[in-house]
C-alpha cells in the first residue's frame, strides 16, 4: 500500500497537519472523515480536493467516512464567507443529500473491504439533542475566547456574525466527538479554511474524553491569476451533467493555464508520480500541444462522467476548429449542441420556411442577414467558404427543408473558417 502522507506531499495536497498524525497513520488503519454540507443537489469541482483526499486515503488502506451535514447544513458554515447565506429547509437538504451520495460512489468503495467507506448524516444524531443539553454538555468545554480566536469568526466581526453561525464550530466539533466515540474516527480532513473548526473538534475530544485526535487540511485551490478555482462566467462547474454538461466540464479542464495544469494534474488525477513527471516533461518540450490540459480533461471527464461522454466531448471540442461532420452534430445532445455554439449570432425563423419552397439564398441573404446580399453569398459559395451543418454548399439556390435540421430545430451556418451562425426554427 502507498504511504498516504507521502502521496499527499508530492501531490501538493497538505496545508496543515497536527503533530502525531503521520505516526498514527503509519502504525494502524485509521478512520478519517470529511464533511460536506448538502446546500446544493450536486457536488462542484471545488469539493473535489477533499474528496480526492478521501479517495487516496482509502487506496492507502485506511477507512474513509463522508459526513453529509444535514444538521450543519441547516446552520451554515461562516468559514470563508463574507455574509450569512440563506438556510435551506430539511426536505431540500434531504433531497440534496441523496443526490450527493450517488455522486460520491464514483470515488469511494462503499460495499466491500475492511476499509469500505461509510456515509453518515449528522442530522441523525443532532436531531434529538436539545439546546439546553447541548450548551450544558458541549458549550461549557469551549470558552468564548477560544471561539473568538478562530479566523472564521474574526474575519466576520465587522460585517456581522449571527449566533447561529458563531455556534457552527461547536456543532462541527461535536460531530468529530460523536464519530470518535461511535466509529473510532481519529482524523478529520478538509480545506485549510476548516482548520479552526477541526481543531475545536480535537480539543473537545481531549477535554470531554481525554482522547487524542488529529486534523489535516489541504490548500484552498485558486488559479494562477488569483481567481477562484471552479468558477466560470456561467458559475460553478458542477458534477451533475444537468447542471454542467460533460462538454462544458471537459472544456473547463482543457482551457486552464499551463501553470495550473501542472498543479492540477497532481491533485485531481490518479496518475502516478512517474507518469505525472513524464507528462510535465513532455508538455514542456511542446507546450503548444497542450498535453497536460488534454490529459486532465480526459482523466477528469472519465472519472466524473463516462467513456461515451468523453468521446462526445472530444468530438464536440473539435467542431469550432474545423473538425466534425454532420453526423457529429446529429449525434450530440441538444444541451451540448447549444453549449458549443453559445454566443454565436442567432436567428429565429418560422417552421413554414422549411416546407420545401425556400432557397438558401433567400434564407441567408434575405430573411436573415448572414450575408448582406445574394452576390456576397455567391462569392462565398464559389470560393468554397459556405457550409451548412458542416457540409460544403455548392448551389446557393438549393432548397432548405426539414430533413436538414439538427434535432428538427437547428441549422448551423459556417461562413468562412471561423464565423458561425445558428438558425433556430420555431
Amino acid at each position: 500500500m502507498p504511504d498516504f502522507i507521502e502521496e499527499l506531499k508530492w501531490r501538493g495536497m497538505i496545508h496543515d497537519m497536527m503533530p502525531g498524525a503521520e505516526d498514527q497513520l503509519k502504525s494502524e488503519m485509521v478512520t478519517a472523515y470529511v464533511g460536506i454540507d448538502p446546500t446544493a443537489s450536486s457536488l462542484h469541482i471545488g469539493h473535489l480536493v477533499s474528496v480526492m483526499m478521501l479517495k487516496h486515503f482509502q487506496r492507502c488502506g485506511h477507512k474513509p467516512i463522508v459526513l453529509v451535514g444535514g444538521a450543519t447544513g441547516l446552520i451554515g458554515d461562516p468559514s470563508g464567507k463574507s455574509e450569512e447565506r440563506n438556510l435551506l429547509d430539511e426536505e431540500t437538504l434531504r433531497y440534496n443529500q441523496e443526490q450527493l451520495k450517488k455522486q460520491l460512489r464514483r470515488f469511494l468503495e462503499f460495499d466491500k473491504g475492511e476499509n469500505k467507506a461509510e456515509m453518515v448524516n449528522n442530522y441523525d444524531w443532532m436531531k434529538d439533542v436539545s439546546f439546553l443539553e447541548f450548551i450544558r454538555d458541549i458549550g461549557k468545554h469551549i470558552t468564548i475566547n477560544y471561539m473568538m480566536s478562530k479566523d472564521s469568526v474574526k474575519n466576520r466581526l465587522e460585517s456581522g456574525l449571527s449566533f447561529t453561525e458563531f455556534s457552527y464550530q461547536l456543532v462541527q466539533g461535536y460531530d468529530f466527538l460523536h464519530l470518535y466515540r461511535e466509529k473510532n474516527c481519529k482524523l478529520q480532513m478538509g480545506g485549510s479554511d476548516q482548520w479552526g473548526n477541526i481543531v475545536t473538534g480535537t480539543e473537545l475530544i481531549r477535554r470531554k474524553d481525554g482522547g487524542e485526535a488529529w486534523g489535516l487540511t489541504c490548500p484552498l485551490i485558486t488559479k494562477a491569476d488569483g481567481s477562484k478555482f471552479g468558477k466560470t462566467e456561467a458559475g460553478n462547474v458542477w458534477l451533475d451533467p444537468e447542471m454542467t454538461s460533460a462538454y462544458r466540464f471537459y472544456q473547463f479542464w482543457l482551457n486552464i493555464s499551463d501553470v495550473d495544469a501542472q498543479r492540477f494534474v497532481k491533485i485531481f488525477t490518479l496518475l502516478s508520480k512517474t507518469e505525472v513527471e513524464e507528462l510535465i516533461k513532455e508538455h514542456g518540450e511542446a507546450p503548444q500541444r497542450r498535453l497536460l490540459q488534454k490529459t486532465l480533461a480526459r482523466e477528469m471527464t472519465l472519472m466524473i462522467h463516462s467513456v461515451a461522454d468523453l468521446e462526445i466531448a472530444e468530438e464536440a471540442s473539435g467542431i469550432l476548429f474545423g473538425k466534425g461532420t454532420t453526423d457529429t452534430l446529429r449525434k450530440i445532445d441538444e444541451k451540448t449542441f447549444l453549449d458549443i455554439f453559445e454566443g454565436v449570432p442567432r436567428y429565429e425563423v418560422s417552421t413554414d420556411l422549411f416546407s420545401g419552397e425556400t432557397t438558401l439564398s433567400e434564407l441567408l441573404a434575405g430573411i436573415t442577414s448572414v450575408f448582406s446580399s445574394k452576390g456576397e453569398m455567391r462569392r462565398f459559395v464559389k470560393g468554397g467558404g459556405l457550409g451548412i451543418n458542416k457540409e460544403k454548399v455548392n448551389d446557393p439556390e438549393e432548397i432548405v427543408d426539414n430533413p436538414r435540421l439538427i434535432n428538427n430545430k437547428y441549422l448551423l451556418v459556417q461562413k468562412g473558417k471561423k464565423n458561425y451562425y445558428l438558425i433556430i426554427v420555431r
